[in-house]
């Protein structure tokens, strides 16, 4: 039950507080703030929170650390807050760990939609599925099967691997270098090329308009992410 859900706010800044405060409070997320990265630190280990919202620029220590400290410690969904809006520190964030990334200013809409997909991969609601489905999309895992607009859809072997990953992970941003390492087993750092045009050949094959896709959202400068609804 939601009114069970605790969420640890690790943000300074008071006007986003009372935001996501208010927010949570409709509803009826339980919120616990923190000013300060050794503050949320502190109540990471004493509340045990199922979630946190962390701002990257706080007053004491850089809320990188923050979430490499955390991460060490628990897989607890992290979901990262923050007005810094350059794409290599979303991919940082993301790499180290981070679940999610929302760019001030956000809506709160929004905000409840990014908490959903994180809780729910925590929940291990998200999990090696036998089939997904979505408004005229299926995947049946077993069959490894691909059904579009009523219509089976051939993908190659690497085409279909990918895909599965995206649609397992809906809701969530997958960075380039998550995408490599688990389709290919490398990272190359730099040239993400590759996955380019592997997503430009899916999308050809699953989207109606491959020039504003329905299905596979691009994260800018970051990765993608497979819509959840």
């Amino acid at each position: 039950m939601i009114n069970d859900i605790s969420v640890l706010v690790i943000e300074d800044d008071k006007s986003i507080q009372n935001f996501i405060r208010i927010t949570l409070k409709t509803k009826g997320y339980h919120s616990v703030f923190a000013d300060d990265g050794l503050t949320g630190i502190s109540y990471f280990y004493a509340n045990n929170p199922d979630i946190i919202l962390l701002d990257l620029g706080l007053p004491d220590i850089d809320g990188m650390e923050v979430l490499g400290q955390i991460r060490k410690e628990s897989n607890i969904p992290i979901i990262i807050v923050s007005a810094r809006g350059m794409e290599q520190e979303k991919v940082d964030a993301l790499d180290e760990g981070a679940d999610d990334y929302l760019t001030k200013p956000f809506h709160a809409g929004e905000l409840l939609a990014r908490i959903r997909v994180a809780l729910r991969h925590k929940s291990g609601l998200v999990k090696p599925e036998t089939a997904f489905e979505l408004e005229g999309f299926s995947m049946d895992f077993e069959k490894r099967k691909l059904i579009v607009r009523g219509e089976e859809v051939h993908v190659t072997p690497i085409e279909y691997k990918m895909l599965k990953l995206l649609v397992l992970n809906a809701g969530k941003v997958l960075t380039h270098h998550f995408i490599q390492n688990e389709i290919w087993g490398y990272d190359t750092n730099d040239d993400y090329q590759t996955i380019r045009v592997f997503m430009a050949n899916i999308r050809r094959k699953i989207e109606e308009d491959s020039a504003n896709p329905r299905f596979i959202i691009t994260e800018v400068g970051v990765g993608y992410r497979f819509t959840e609804n």
